[in-house]
């Protein structure tokens, strides 16, 4: 049975109590002494670790998950030195403290939360691998020699130089297939830690993924959020950045990072050799035939795969348009056409609320039920604590609030985010009244944990109200409920008979699992092996169990060796790239990665 440690703690303040659990776990840890680490735990605890002690993303739970991950990895991990980084808070109970220790192969940070029983939360990451530390500030490279001698080249001829060996003299260790802000922000962490790297993408230029987008297109996140690594948007940044600046943004910050980067590059195959250890990457490069061959191969073709395009009978005899979301030009071509659009989540509103503006005749067809936020009541209640302006003039940095966002494990996270959702059902009570009495079917989760729940679970479900839903609201435009049962020459058809008009039908149905690239590019036998990419297991619609605990497959080794998915939205790109550069340094560098909990396999796509 695992050991029990009394403390005292009545007396002690939140600075005392948390050096004391310090000092007894490092203890407990330096003895090897498993048992009494679990102890210095709560019964119902949780410890999520990125990359420092499992060379995973993983999270345990409870004294029996703590014993079974030091058994497993204390050893090789040797952590030492734990100490606070900045004056310990409590409130309502918990005693919360930023920490700062050492392994055997690097630094971390991590975040402690205690209770009376012991620690209820901790999140432990790796920052930095010892001797392989980022180049920056007091280490900052030159960019120049000052010794003089003939035939000196600067800094632009060697990095043409490079440029035009990577992929046929030298090879990349990684190839990143995706150059959306993904693709390129793990290919800056990567060039800042020395690891030959290309990213690959199809379009023109970076930032086309962007451009190529229906006009009106705008993040629906705030700025705060959406900083890419090393170089945030500057001050005068909009806090919603139109599509082409993002676009524009992307291409700069390619050229100012030095990001291995060939665009018009789209891959046809991939096969790993065994024997090798090496992939064999065939590439079309704007018409020429090349074969990389990389160590690592990393997906980062964003959260989603494949556009689920529906099949309808009479999609062969409808004369208009159709196009799924992901395909749509903009609404100019269709003002005084009779626009149907199936699906009533982010991309459906998008769309719909651009055809409007444009005078054309717009239908909705909801299939399911879809949440939806307004954008400033969740500017306000579920964001502006960590990643707004009066979060920065608090002390709440970009990175700081990335860590606590980190910091609560994903099995309580929806305890922290049900707060907020009712707090926005309150305050928008006659925008939510006048929506479902237009007839929409509206809901908050299956817990009532809102948006951010629903992203993480399914990836879908959700629309952030930038003006679209008000449309809906007001009638301006047309809701139909069900599913479709046919198309006719000039018309969709549901289920329950109802017939709509259209010149042009939008299937915003969403996409399928990262894996269907896999199974396109690879093989639907490794498709399969690597399993369905993100949700966590919760058991809520269209997130099956078993419980994972993790998103599935992101950021972290998978079932099939040297195979690695990245993406994400902008937050979680910037942040968890780090995590998945620092594996894929330590592996460049031959440091022993032993990885605790391999993900299974639970659900194929």
């Amino acid at each position: 049975m695992t050991q029990t440690i009394e403390r005292e703690t009545t007396t002690q303040g939140p600075q005392e109590r948390v050096d004391q659990w310090l000092a007894e776990f490092e203890a407990a840890l330096a003895a090897r002494d498993v048992e009494a680490a679990a102890g210095l735990f709560a019964v119902d605890s949780y410890w999520r670790d990125l990359v420092s002690f499992t060379w995973n993303i993983t999270t345990v739970e409870g004294r029996d998950g703590v014993a079974d991950l030091l058994r497993a990895q204390l050893e090789q991990a040797d952590p030492r030195g734990f100490a606070t980084t900045e004056p310990p808070t409590e409130a309502d109970g918990v005693t919360e403290a930023w920490i700062e220790f050492r392994t055997a192969t690097g630094t971390a940070k991590g975040h402690l939360r205690l209770k009376d029983e012991g620690a209820w939360t901790l999140l432990t990451s790796l920052r930095e691998l010892t001797g392989f530390e980022e180049s920056q500030g007091t280490s900052r490279p030159q960019g120049v020699s000052h010794e003089l001698s003939k035939g000196r080249t600067s800094w632009k001829e060697e990095r043409e130089a490079e440029e035009a060996d990577l992929g046929y003299g030298t090879q990349p260790y990684v190839v990143v297939i995706g150059g959306g802000q993904g693709g390129i922000a793990l290919g800056a962490r990567l060039r800042q830690l020395g690891v030959p790297t290309l990213v690959l993408d199809k379009h023109d230029r970076p930032g086309d993924q962007w451009r190529s987008r229906y006009k009106s297109l705008c993040l629906h996140d705030p700025v705060w959020y959406d900083h890419l690594p090393y170089l945030p948007f500057p001050a005068n940044w909009p806090v919603f950045a139109p599509k082409d600046k993002v676009g524009d943004w992307l291409e700069m910050y390619t050229r100012v990072m030095e990001v291995p980067y060939w665009s018009r590059s789209t891959v046809r195959s991939a096969t790993f050799d065994e024997a090798a250890g090496v992939w064999s990457v065939t590439v079309d490069r704007d018409g020429e035939s090349v074969e990389l061959r990389p160590t690592q191969l990393v997906f980062a073709t964003g959260m989603s795969g494949k556009a689920n395009v529906p099949t309808f009978e009479g999609q062969d005899v409808f004369v208009g348009e159709q196009q799924h979301s992901s395909q749509h030009p903009g609404p100019e071509a269709y003002a005084g056409k009779k626009v149907v659009v199936i699906g009533s989540n982010n991309s459906a509103f998008d769309i719909c609320g651009a055809l409007w503006e444009n005078d054309a005749d717009v239908t909705m067809v909801q299939r399911s039920s879809t949440h939806i936020v307004k954008s400033a009541s969740l500017m306000e209640h579920g964001l502006g604590d960590l990643y707004s302006e009066r979060a920065l003039a608090a002390g709440v940095t970009t990175d700081k609030a990335d860590m606590i966002f980190a910091s609560l494990p994903y099995r309580i996270m929806h305890e922290f985010q049900i707060p907020a959702y009712e707090k926005m059902a309150e305050v928008d009570a006659e925008f939510y009244e006048r929506l479902e009495a237009a007839g929409f079917d509206h809901d908050w989760g299956d817990d009532g944990s809102g948006l951010f729940m629903k992203y993480l679970r399914r990836g879908s479900g959700y629309y952030i109200d930038v003006g679209a839903a008000e449309l809906v609201a007001d009638g301006k435009v047309k809701l139909a409920h069900g599913q479709v049962a046919r198309l006719t020459e000039h018309s969709v058809v549901l289920e329950d008979g109802t017939e709509l008009e259209a010149d042009l039908v939008v299937y915003a149905t969403g996409y399928g699992s990262m894996n269907g690239w896999v199974a396109d590019l690879i093989d639907q036998a490794t498709a399969d092996r690597v399993g369905k990419v993100w949700g966590l297991g919760s058991d809520t619609t269209k997130d099956p169990g078993p419980w994972e605990g993790e998103q599935r497959n992101m950021w972290k080794p998978t079932q099939v060796p040297q195979l690695w998915f990245h993406g994400g939205n902008l937050h979680q790109s910037r942040h968890y790239s780090l995590y998945l550069a620092l594996q894929l340094k330590a592996r460049y560098e031959e440091i022993p990665t032993p990885v605790y909990r391999l993900q299974e396999v639970h659900h194929l796509g």
